[in-house]
């Protein structure tokens, strides 16, 4: 995650038996058909400092069991093998403090390179030097906890062999014997002190070629390390690019090769995904394993994977025609989850959960929200119901907006109607350019534009598309959605409700289908007291005459913020009636719970309401919905995006941790989401399945990662949030409806 986004939290940890895992994976297309290898480069570096104790701590019971952890090389002056990342130690330890003056000049392949470099100072110099971490859009609440640079020994101690590995990367061996230290000697020695080494990769095709004729190394499996393809090979003096149309040559000296992701799945310059190459096929011809690298989730990488770490993992291995042998990664709990729990489901794999998956605005994630485009996308995707917010135009013609203000999700801010802009205190701060100042004819002209809710953090969401898509009727929703479950989600305009009344009577059938509806009640007050039009009585008109008070209609949800909108409901219908909590709040006393279960059947809260943040790091989580639940109140959480900076640090950079988060750790009955195709996925994974037969995704531990923050970073504390109270409950009735405004017609 990135330092600028301040979001952090603890992470659920991954426990899975081998046997478990040889189970649930079968039939891979690696080269021997067994399970890809995870290596976790520095351990679980995407979260605490590279190649620390914590970080490799972390990614052993983060992941299933066969983990591999990886280790860079590096020699001291007294020849002790360290674990770091660089061949200088100044971006990712406090060196330049504790050393000042100690920054010195060499070449390194060729370029002149200054800094702080290992092999200038003793080993036990170095225990002066605290790590840091190195990539600065991570979290630096790590920095003060003095963890130190630890030898390959150390490291190596971790390893419980079989069921874990060792991965040593050489990248400088070169640069160290020209100053007179032996990276291959110092190897030696580790096999003489009986440290067993699973993988030994590197760059240079003459180290490759020595380690391999040592038979203490014949059971290590030598890795020819892939640099980007311009570069060139100091051995064969070719580059790493020709050097790839000779695998044959390469299986001469080694048993595999480690690319980054861009050999195997590279994109064009706007990062969307092109035909994926032979490279995996063509190694396997040769006898070689392929080992992927550069996986990792808290960047920006290709659009077709719509921000999904998981997705862009199984592109690597379940893809139908090629698996890689192993991933490398900073964040191995996303490739284990990968391998482990979705690799090999199909299309129509069955739910494991009966968690309710909601559309936001359509799958608004990958297209212009509220768009045909955004439509059919959360259809494919397998949302279980798919939702319109519904806005109505000046000549009273229903259609689906994410906003009634045009100018957050159009671009009518740059056409002629720019002149229609108002401003509505009642509606919001500020001015708009509102869905009932522009006909229909006028409205379906304008372009869509794709929300961008974290544009001030650079990520933008499918930008090829982002003003794609036609705007759609009610009309033309129902008939996108036929087959699915449908949310009408009816946010600030009360005459709108008077329209889709008789938009509705016109309809003669409304589908074989679940039809579930959402009516957020916002600025109706105004809208009835102004423009003389009533909310409730529109509703019911139209629920009635479609037939959703017969005994075997299709069930009806009413959402609303306000009291009194659905007490009305309680009185006059059968509906169940969803209240939704309007602010961010940490409980709900008794008596506000009994006044809510006296007009309401069940509860939509915010995602802050459930796990509680400061800074990033989760600090608690709530009783909310257990509470709710007690009272017999099934509980919806929104919105859950995949954006990483959306995510607090406990999640892993994960869209999938924290959705598990939510439902194996919250038992929350419903997710509202803009990305769905996520979030189904979730609910199929075949760990879910296994329940408490076998351990797998535990629920996350608040606060447990921020325990291990230093006082001197720890974030300020957060004020609590709000107890509701029945006072916040309690409402004064709607105004009466007056007559100043006239109706629209020639609703269709």
């Amino acid at each position: 995650m990135w330092n600028f986004m301040a979001l952090s939290s603890v992470f659920p940890l991954l426990f899975l038996h081998c046997s478990l895992f040889v189970a649930l994976v079968s039939g891979c297309k690696t080269l021997q058909g067994s399970p890809p290898v995870v290596i976790a480069r520095g351990g679980f570096s995407g979260i605490f400092p590279d190649s620390s104790l914590p970080s490799y701590n972390l990614a052993l019971k983060a992941t299933f069991p066969n983990i591999t952890l990886w280790c860079d090389v590096q020699l001291t002056k007294d020849g002790v093998g360290i674990c770091f990342p660089d061949i200088k130690l100044d971006n990712a330890t406090d060196i330049s403090i504790v050393y000042p003056g100690k920054a010195k000049d060499y070449s390194v392949n060729k370029v002149p390179t200054r800094g702080w470099f290992s092999l200038d100072f003793n080993f036990n110099e170095l225990a002066n030097v605290s790590l840091v971490q190195g990539v600065y859009s991570r979290t630096n609440k790590f920095d003060g906890s003095n963890y130190h640079i630890s030898t390959v020994e150390n490291v190596a101690k971790l390893v419980k062999s079989p069921s874990t590995g060792l991965w040593l990367n050489v990248q400088h061996d070169t640069f160290y014997k020209h100053h007179n230290l032996s990276v291959e000697k110092f190897l030696l020695s580790l096999s003489n002190k009986g440290v067993s080494i699973n993988y030994i990769s590197s760059p240079n095709v003459d180290f490759l070629r020595r380690v391999r004729s040592k038979s203490v190394f014949k059971k290590t499996v030598t890795i020819f390390r892939f640099l980007e393809q311009y570069k060139i090979e100091p051995t064969t003096n070719k580059t790493y690019g020709a050097l790839l149309k000779n695998l044959k040559f390469i299986r001469t000296f080694a048993s595999g090769i480690l690319v980054p992701k861009g050999y195997i799945w590279p994109v064009d310059s706007q990062l969307y995904l092109q035909q994926h190459t032979s490279l995996v096929s063509d190694a396997h011809k040769q006898g070689l394993k392929v080992f992927v690298s550069d996986i990792v989730n808290d960047v920006s990488f290709s659009y077709n994977f719509s921000y999904d770490p998981m997705a862009e993992c199984l592109s690597f291995i379940d893809n139908g025609n090629f698996s890689v042998d192993g991933i490398l990664s900073d964040f191995p709990v996303t490739p284990s989850a990968a391998i482990n729990c979705f690799s090999g489901l199909g299309r129509n794999a069955k739910k494991q959960v009966e968690t309710l998956i909601i559309s936001k605005y359509g799958a608004s994630g990958d297209y212009p929200a509220c768009t045909d485009l955004a439509y059919k996308k959360a259809k494919s995707d397998g949302a279980d119901v798919i939702d319109c917010p519904v806005q109505i135009s000046k000549d009273g013609v229903p259609f689906c907006l994410s906003s009634i203000d045009l100018s957050k999700s159009t671009t009518v801010s740059n056409t002629k109607f720019r002149n229609r802009a108002a401003i509505i205190p009642e509606i919001q701060n500020g001015s708009g350019i509102y869905t009932f100042s522009l006909t229909w004819n006028e409205i379906k002209t304008l372009t869509p534009s794709i929300l961008k809710p974290f544009e001030k953090y650079l990520l933008f969401r499918n930008p090829k598309f982002k003003n794609q898509g036609k705007f759609v009727t009610l009309s033309d929703f129902l008939s996108l959605a036929k087959g699915s479950g449908i949310l009408i989600n009816i946010e600030v305009s009360s005459y709108m409700i008077l329209i889709i009344a008789s938009f509705f009577n016109s309809i003669s059938s409304l589908y074989a289908l679940l039809m579930t509806f959402f009516f957020h009640y916002q600025n109706a007050a105004y809208l009835a007291e102004k423009r003389g039009l009533s909310v409730t009585k529109a509703v019911l008109n139209t629920l009635k005459k479609s037939g959703y008070d017969e005994q075997r209609s299709p069930k009806v949800m009413i959402q609303s913020t306000h009291k009194s909108v659905l007490k009305i409901f309680k009185d006059k219908s059968k509906y169940e009636r969803v209240y939704k909590v309007g602010e961010n709040i940490r409980d709900a006393d008794n008596k506000a719970i009994e006044d809510i279960k006296t007009f309401a059947d069940s509860v939509v809260v915010q995602k802050a309401s459930v796990f509680t943040q400061s800074e990033a790091f989760l600090v608690n989580s709530t009783n909310l919905v257990a509470r709710l639940q007690s009272f017999k109140l099934p509980v919806y959480v929104e919105t859950f995006s995949n954006e990483f900076v959306s995510q607090a640090w406990d999640y892993y950079s994960d869209a999938f941790v924290e959705i598990n988060s939510y439902v194996v750790g919250a038992k929350v009955n419903g997710i509202i989401t803009d990305f769905p195709k996520t979030a189904v996925r979730y609910t199929k994974n075949k760990c879910l399945k296994h329940g408490n037969k076998a351990p797998y995704i535990s629920p996350i531990q608040p606060g447990k990662l921020l325990k291990q923050v230093t006082d001197f970073y720890l974030p300020p504390p957060s004020p609590p949030l709000p107890v509701l109270h029945d006072s916040n409950v309690t409402e004064p009735p709607l105004p009466s409806v007056s007559k100043k405004l006239p109706i629209f017609s020639g609703a269709r």
